[in-house]
């Protein structure tokens, strides 16, 4: 396929500029038509937030001091989200590929484009078998179109190949935490962590992806508590932090095991607990007692001094609360690292119980429930696993197919890409999902795109994995619907609706039923109402492991929310997991884990290298993140302009040793260039990065990518990229790059 326009040149061609380009501020003095409570449309802490609308406009926001989470505080993007509504970039109507038209597009119809986009899923099914046709997406979308997507894979299309983005996000958390607990959520709601004694941080930046969890480790640290950050940069958190353990990247592992080791040597355990509620001690013990701190701090990189500190403080404290993020599961071994994290709460025994947690911060704005309800290759609705036959008869009932019907286990999101590349897979459907940005190697994603027979992209801006689309159909905003997400803690919320779709765009909801009559097999597909999506969710959630039953759009706006699982109308929901007493569909024995004997599981956590480790040839490593002003593939924030004016471009982030040897000074141009490709960016030279380490934030396009660099390897469990550990060489570049001359003056 070609490549496609820009975005500005489809929307200047096809559609009317809808007043504000991304830089400009909105008017303060706008007196609103109305206030609607709904939530952030970014990261998984989902903050509430009071949206001004007048005119169907969004042109303001005010704080929601009642919601809980947040009680009115935002981060910069949150601040600012509201202003990417009206970006000129904003698509109005269905787009059809005219390599005649100018920029390689043309407005059409949109019952047209759906006409098209219907005719190319049948023939190609008809042609090459029903799992020749894949759906991709996304972790953004509410917990209502999550479900309908699954759904329609797998009833409507009947293929197997559906996965979504969270498998760059959150799966390696997910796998870990089901085999150590049986259930995967945070532990603990994050007033738990009020009151801790100890906060481990381990690769988790909260300053900048999750700023107002900052808050409540703050008003910890403000309480008494004792704060260890884990980390290959010094990050903002780390700055204010007790200990700051420097670990090399992809040795969280061996730092794990060695604070277990020392746990055991010093007898700083709960036996009493460990007795009770777990598990496989007895090995994972014999497995540690070779991580002696010499060894641990070897490998970690971590000062033997500091492993130890960091093993007296956990081990010795009366309360603590442990969270990590993508810093430690973004491997070809993350599993192992989450399920190391694991173990040394366990042995604490503080878990289940107040002011004592474990918890995963959540990436994506929907990263909890997107991943509970049927858009993953190997789940069905409720966390139900696709193969188990009870769990496909359960949901075949409620969808009123018969379980043979349902298509059985597809394959992870960066293997439908490959399928593609192979010519497995011939048609495509992508919605909420960017992977040409945010895929790893994606020189290769985008070769494999264009061998497509045809690709359907819904979306509301033309990112640049839609430029490569034949069909590109406007889906909506999250202030254009009404639904839920589940945020960080395990809390069900509702989003809602605050202005309606401008010009021909569709709720992404409407869309997929229009493609589903539009090929004829509307069954189960005729939804009038994001309502009427979540009451057959509750059905289908009944049951299992995420069991959404008892929760009503009511009970979540009285209560600001409810905590899943919650399995009857009269329940309250379950803030804190693994207390003794709670609803627990699974355990039969007396312990509160979602095993049939109730004890959680101690895993032997075994150590490997990155897959690629750094050698003579491609001496440094390099280690990719976010920075608190963009998002994701940054498809909207790059599009509002005072977050591209606090970051307007990626940089190299190096130590000034690095930089030294290498004759760069900040600000110079850097290339840096692994077995895949090359990037060339302005140096950040800093000493808050180890010294054989480079840092690039992911969130930009083309030449620009850091996701040209990195590695396709893939963690054997969870299937999640090893984005945190590549291998590069660097030089000081000659000259600048082509792009150069595009990024002066910065206006969005």
């Amino acid at each position: 396929m070609a490549q496609g326009p820009d975005t500005l040149k489809v929307n200047e061609r096809f559609g009317p500029h809808r007043g504000y380009a991304s830089g400009t501020r909105l008017a303060s003095n706008i007196e609103p038509d109305r206030v609607v409570n709904t939530h952030c449309c970014f990261c998984g802490q989902q903050c509430g937030i009071q949206l001004k609308v007048k005119d169907n406009e969004v042109v303001g926001f005010e704080p929601w001091y009642e919601f809980p989470f947040n009680r009115g505080m935002l981060c910069p993007k949150g601040v600012k989200r509201y202003l990417q509504g009206s970006h000129p970039d904003r698509l109005l109507h269905a787009l059809q590929r005219d390599p005649a038209a100018p920029g390689g597009f043309r407005a059409t119809e949109y019952d047209a484009a759906v006409r098209v986009a219907a005719d190319a899923i049948a023939r190609i099914q008809t042609e090459h078998g029903n799992d020749a046709f894949a759906v991709l997406t996304g972790a953004s979308l509410t917990t209502e179109k999550a479900y309908l997507m699954g759904k329609f894979a797998r009833v409507c299309l009947r293929t197997a190949n559906i996965d979504y983005n969270g498998r760059l996000c959150m799966v390696s958390a997910a796998a870990g935490n089901k085999l150590a607990f049986g259930i995967d959520r945070a532990a603990n709601p994050w007033s738990d962590i009020l009151k801790a004694e100890v906060i481990w941080i381990s690769g988790a930046n909260v300053a900048e992806c999750a700023p107002i969890t900052t808050e409540y480790v703050w008003q910890a640290r403000d309480n008494g508590a004792r704060i260890i950050v884990v980390d290959p940069r010094i990050t903002p958190m780390a700055r204010t932090c007790d200990l700051f353990l420097p670990v090399k990247p992809g040795r969280d592992v061996a730092l794990f095991n060695g604070i277990l080791q020392l746990m055991i040597e010093h007898d700083w355990l709960d036996h009493d607990f460990i007795e009770k509620h777990t598990a496989g001690f007895e090995k994972l013990a014999e497995h540690v007692s070779t991580w002696t701190p010499a060894r641990t701090s070897r490998i970690s990189g971590v000062p033997e001094k500091s492993i130890r500190q960091a093993a007296e403080w956990w081990g010795q404290a009366k309360t603590s609360f442990l969270m990590h993020a993508r810093g430690i599961e973004h491997h070809s071994h993350g599993v192992q690292n989450v399920l190391g994290a694991i173990n040394i709460v366990l042995a604490s025994g503080r878990i289940g119980r107040e002011n004592c947690g474990y918890a995963t911060i959540t990436g994506q704005g929907n990263g909890q429930g997107g991943r509970e309800h049927g858009q993953k290759c190997d789940q069905l609705p409720g966390a139900r696993d696709i193969a188990n036959p009870e769990h496909r008869a359960h949901i075949a009932q409620v969808w009123g197919v018969e379980p043979d019907d349902l298509p059985g286990r597809g394959v992870d999101a960066y293997e439908i890409i490959r399928k593609i590349d192979r010519g497995e897979i011939r048609g495509l459907l992508s919605i909420c999902f960017n992977p040409i940005v945010s895929l790893p190697d994606n020189n290769f994603v985008r070769r494999a795109l264009e061998k497509l027979d045809f690709f359907v992209s819904i979306d509301f801006f033309l990112n640049e994995t839609a430029r490569h689309a034949d069909i590109v159909l406007p889906g909506s905003l999250h202030e254009e619907d009404e639904g839920t997400v589940t945020q960080t803690e395990g809390r069900v919320i509702k989003i809602n609706k605050a202005i309606d779709c401008p010009g021909e765009a569709r709720q992404d909801w409407r869309i997929i039923q229009d493609i589903a009559a539009a090929l004829g097999r509307p069954h189960g597909l005729a939804f009038s109402s994001p309502r009427e999506i979540f009451d057959e969710l509750r059905v289908a959630s009944r049951g299992g492991v995420a069991d959404y039953s008892g929760i009503t759009y009511e009970k979540i706006e009285k209560q600001y929310g409810v905590f899943w699982p919650c399995p009857s109308d009269d329940h309250p929901g379950t803030p804190r997991l693994f207390e003794p007493g709670a609803w627990n569909p699974i355990a039969t024995g007396a312990g509160p884990f979602y095993f049939p004997d109730g004890r959680a599981r101690f895993n032997v956590a075994e150590y490997t290298p990155p897959t690629e480790d750094v050698d003579q040839e491609y001496p440094v490593i390099l280690t990719t993140g976010r920075v608190v002003s963009q998002f994701l593939s940054g498809t909207q924030t790059r599009r509002i302009g005072p977050l591209v004016d606090q970051y307007p471009e990626p940089r190299i982030e190096m130590h000034p040793q690095l930089a030294e040897s290498l004759g760069v000074q900040d600000g110079d141009w850097v290339t840096a260039e692994s077995r895949r490709g090359d990037c060339t960016l302005r140096a950040m030279v800093v000493t808050t990065i180890r010294p054989d380490t480079v840092f690039i934030p992911y969130h930009w396009p083309g030449r620009k990518s850091a996701n040209q660099l990195t590695i396709s390897a893939q963690d054997p469990i969870s299937k999640i990229p090893e984005y945190k550990v590549c291998a590069v060489r660097l030089r000081k570049a000659e000259h600048a790059p082509e792009y150069a001359e595009q990024l002066e003056p910065q206006q969005g």
